[in-house]
């Protein structure tokens, strides 16, 4: 399960709306091989799922996970920052044994 915070609820539905998305696009989070700590995570907007893809729902949002990330994604917490150290996206993931520090990379 993939949690969504208040603030990254709004900003995805804000964005949703900004660049046009249909409503049957979700968000896509996956995790891919790069970044200085060895694993980096990737956000999108999809529309398009797979069988053996996973989906969960939180706060009205709906996240499509890879099995393959999903491994490393479960019990994640989706935020949002605008704040001055940083906007964007984050991941409080309890599975990263290590980040670096923008935060865009992990290892477990």
């Amino acid at each position: 399960m993939i949690i969504v915070s208040e603030k990254a609820k709004e900003r995805i539905l804000e964005l949703k709306k900004e660049e046009g998305r249909a409503e049957d696009e979700n968000i896509r989070v996956s995790v891919k091989g790069g970044g200085c700590s060895g694993l980096m995570y990737d956000l999108g907007f999809d529309g398009t799922t797979v069988d053996s893809d996973h989906i969960f729902e939180d706060k009205g949002v709906k996240i499509i996970v890879d099995r393959k990330s999903l491994l490393y994604l479960a019990g994640t917490t989706l935020e949002f920052s605008d704040g001055l150290n940083g906007k964007g996206f984050q991941f409080v993931n309890p599975n990263a044994s290590r980040t670096c520090g923008c935060g865009e990379s992990f290892s477990v």
